[in-house]
């Protein structure tokens, strides 16, 4: 796949499994580590709008919160200043993105690339959540997400440019 896009192959590479709704970290084709995640609630899906996980073949283009305590609020990918437990708890119903994030792109055009389809300008990330207790089941809003400790120790071993697959469910 990586060399039928002309893509030039990372050390790491981040597999994500959404029948298992786990993130598993290669390092040189070697199981480094697996992680429980949460992937959408909604169908899966690459458009704008559906609120559904994207497949495919991504890279983390940016990494933002490297300094944030655990459990640190962003939006607008900006930390508020205050962890999920220092909110009200309004806001901590919500699905709220924590500590870490990893900025996806799509590599593959007109997949999850270009036009309607664009991880990037859908705003998916790999990010920490409030809501540790949902981790193994679909719940989020097409980000994938770990538990805080989880996030951050991904994103310590991450790189700028490591690729993430993330598997395509055929509905039956």
């Amino acid at each position: 796949m990586i060399k039928s896009l002309g893509i030039e192959e990372t050390d790491n590479v981040l597999c994500a499994s959404i029948t298992n709704q786990t993130l598993h970290i290669l390092k040189d084709g070697k199981s480094l580590k697996d992680y429980l995640m949460s992937s959408s609630k909604r169908p899966q899906s690459c458009v704008e709008n559906s609120l559904g996980t994207p497949w495919g073949l991504h890279e983390v283009c940016e990494k933002i919160g490297d300094d944030a305590q655990l459990g640190m609020v962003f939006e607008g990918r900006q930390a508020i200043g205050l962890p999920f437990s220092g909110c009200d708890k309004k806001k901590q119903e919500k699905n709220l993105i924590t500590t870490r994030i990893l900025r996806l792109k799509g590599l593959q055009e007109g997949v999850n690339l270009g036009g309607d389809v664009d991880s990037f300008d859908r705003y998916i990330y790999i990010h920490g959540t409030n809501h540790e207790d949902r981790l193994g089941a679909p719940s989020s809003s097409g980000c994938l997400q770990l538990s805080n400790l989880n996030v951050k120790d991904l994103y310590d071993q991450t790189k700028v440019g490591d690729h993430l697959w993330i598997e395509l469910v055929e509905p039956f």
